[in-house]
């Protein structure tokens, strides 16, 4: 926030209080005063008091407020005096003063820029204009990650990914509910996704080692222009949605890597029940065994090598073939053929995925 803003304040009020009042900043140094030569002394102690009072603190022949809460605080007024009418005083400039920085930041500050862009926010117009009024570099390559805390702590979600990206000009950190944390990073053109996976692994490491919390997180798609974040920020939560019914196990999702997934996910459930029925006429997915179920599975992530899969499943050989030809007796599909096996691979996605939602009629 501009000094400038502040001193503005204090000398439009300093006719109407024969008091000298002023603005330190969270190091002590007086930023704003009704009196000019004032500005810039150092005020010593003063953090380290401001830390241990409710919301006044009275001392050297000043009264002090800081704008926001005690425990954190950028910036603090003062004021004149340790009476009552100093007291009052600075109640009254902590007021206008926090309004006043609230206003400017929301006009200026560039988190909010970015969190209006990714909630659609801002008209598509107003974007450039907005960037070049902050000097805000809107040809950068960006992604965005939206992180989940599954736990609350004493430290404030924000301030744990803030502590890990403290770059304020290049990473954004957004707070978009309780639990959910928005990063907007700055990476390098043309960056891979499986870096963009390792810098989500090493946030997910540090807050959990540091934090003891465990957290998800869905990437988005790399994008080089700044009205393309609500894009990414959008593909960020479809990768959390369609995350919970395909990869359950995994606490790091990324958009790129859904696969056959994301089309499951964003067709209705009615023409998934349909597949399924046309796929499977006489209910037979449901009339496999649990074994079976884990035969297949094992047979798919191996490939559909059958010499793999029975080494990985502890089975002869023989037997496993004797479970795909049971298979193909209940079903009509023959894992055996790549088409086949396509077909049952989308059928097991459709039917987990109807689990999860009501069929829409």
């Amino acid at each position: 926030m501009s000094n400038r803003l502040f001193q503005g304040i204090i000398h439009q009020m300093k006719d109407a209080v024969d008091r000298v009042i002023g603005v330190v900043d969270d190091k002590g140094v007086i930023i704003a005063c009704s009196e000019l030569v004032k500005i810039g002394e150092m005020r010593q102690g003063i953090r380290d008091e401001l830390a241990y009072v409710s919301e006044i603190l009275v001392t050297g022949g000043y009264t002090y407020r800081p704008l926001g809460t005690a425990s954190k605080w950028e910036y603090a007024v003062f004021v004149e005096g340790e009476d009552k009418y100093a007291e009052k005083t600075t109640a009254i400039l902590a007021v206008s003063l926090l309004n006043i920085k609230n206003l400017y930041d929301e006009k200026y500050d560039k988190n909010s820029f970015i969190k209006n862009i990714i909630l659609d926010n801002i008209l598509p117009s107003d974007i450039y204009i907005k960037s070049k009024e902050l000097r805000f570099n809107a040809e950068e390559s960006r992604v965005v990650f939206i992180i989940k805390f599954h736990s609350k702590t004493d430290v404030l979600s924000y301030d744990m990914v803030q502590s890990i990206f403290p770059d304020k000009n290049r990473d954004y950190v957004i707070s978009t509910g309780e639990q959910d944390i928005v990063l907007v990073k700055e990476v390098k053109p043309r960056t891979d996704i499986r870096e963009i996976e390792k810098i989500a692994k090493s946030i997910s490491d540090t807050i959990n080692s540091e934090y003891y919390v465990n957290v998800s997180i869905g990437i988005g798609t790399v994008v080089d222009n700044i009205k393309d974040l609500a894009k990414s920020y959008k593909e960020a939560q479809v990768a959390f949605e369609v995350g919970k019914v395909f990869d359950t196990e995994k606490n790091i999702v990324s958009y790129e890597n859904l696969g056959i997934g994301r089309l499951i996910y964003q067709l209705p459930t009615t023409l998934c029940e349909m597949f399924l029925q046309e796929v499977f006429k006489n209910g037979s997915l449901d009339s496999l065994d649990k074994e079976t179920l884990l035969t297949i599975q094992c047979f798919f992530e191996n490939n559909l090598n059958v010499s793999e899969t029975s080494r990985k499943l502890f089975v002869h050989r023989n037997t496993l073939v004797y479970r795909l030809e049971k298979i193909r007796k209940l079903t009509g599909l023959d894992l055996r053929e790549f088409d086949h096996a396509i077909t049952f691979k989308v059928a097991l996605m459709v039917k987990k995925y109807l689990t999860t939602r009501p069929v829409n009629y």
